[in-house]
């Protein structure tokens, strides 16, 4: 469970299911465990990003889009979204968008595909230094 550095515990679950209802979402990790505000790594669902962005005129492949500002628009509608459920303190105020998605395979989701949250977090370490390293966006 994140914890800001003011030490207010943050249920993750809350943000965490409200964005995976997005289509293009396949998961997302919120954090925040000892940092002065909440983020959020997010992974793109392939089969849904496909037929979205031939729509759009754009590679479907999930590792062009990550930083496609379109792309970033529909996560950020998301996020704003989700946000509405928790309270401004507990608001996701950064997010990135992962080139991989988490898979039991790669070893970040147990075999009834709950998020190991360790795993993620060791491996993309340098994704979640990044979100704090500019201070929160407002």
């Amino acid at each position: 469970m994140p914890r800001r550095s003011s030490t207010k515990r943050v249920a993750p679950a809350v943000l965490e299911d409200r964005l995976r209802a997005h289509p293009l979402v396949s998961q997302c990790m919120v954090v925040g465990d000892q940092q002065p505000f909440i983020a959020c790594l997010v992974t793109l669902d392939a089969e849904a990003i496909e037929p979205w962005a031939k729509a759009k005129g754009k590679s479907g492949n999930v590792a062009d889009l990550v930083d496609d500002a379109d792309v970033k628009a529909e996560i950020q509608g998301a996020v704003d979204e989700a946000n509405k459920a928790v309270s401004k303190a507990e608001a996701i105020r950064k997010f990135t968008i992962l080139p991989v998605d988490w898979t039991e395979e790669g070893g970040q989701l147990t075999p009834s595909l709950k998020l190991k949250r360790s795993v993620v977090m060791k491996e993309f370490a340098a994704d979640v230094d990044a979100l704090y390293a500019g201070g929160p966006k407002d």
